[in-house]
């Protein structure tokens, strides 16, 4: 008898949702990186929520305002972007070591940079079907420190991954 083991992809990197200093501001009314107010609305569905990285169900309630990730270092490369979140504390267990389920097969720029904050020439776009393999590739590349995921249409930031 032949015995197979089958076995899973262990990641090499730590994926890093909004923070939740971030999610408190915003939940609280707080003003965002843009010194507004975050806008209520109702999910229509497929909306990429980035307190737990999932698409939303039609009808979840979603605030939706601007965000400015951390860099490595100051920097002139940072952006800002919008994000949408839940309205209300919601089930925040998001992965670490795991691509977000949702969304996989969807194309994104993997954004990378250096320890000064400047953008790295390891940043590609990955079209989906592998994201841990087109990530861990980005961060072997020499200089990397951390990586963006990024809307390839937007250009909205979705998590940060760092090894």
């Amino acid at each position: 008898m032949t015995t197979t083991t089958i076995l899973e992809h262990v990641a090499a990197f730590h994926i890093h949702a909004l923070p939740d200093e971030v999610l408190t501001r915003a939940r609280a009314g707080g003003p965002d990186a843009s010194g507004r107010q975050p806008v209520h609305l109702m999910a229509k569905g497929g909306e990429p929520v980035r307190c737990c990285l999932r698409d939303a169900q039609p009808g979840e309630p979603l605030l939706l305002f601007n965000h400015e990730p951390a860099l490595p270092a100051p920097s002139p490369y940072r952006e800002r972007g919008a994000v949408f979140v839940h309205a209300e504390s919601c089930a925040r267990e998001v992965s670490r070591t795991t691509y977000p389920t949702d969304w996989r097969g969807r194309a994104q720029v993997l954004r990378a940079y250096d320890a000064k904050g400047r953008i790295h020439p390891a940043s590609n776009v990955h079209d989906g079907s592998d994201p841990e393999a087109a990530i861990e590739a980005v961060l072997a590349e020499p200089g990397v420190v951390e990586v963006h995921s990024r809307n390839v249409v937007y250009g909205c930031w979705m998590f940060t991954v760092t090894r």
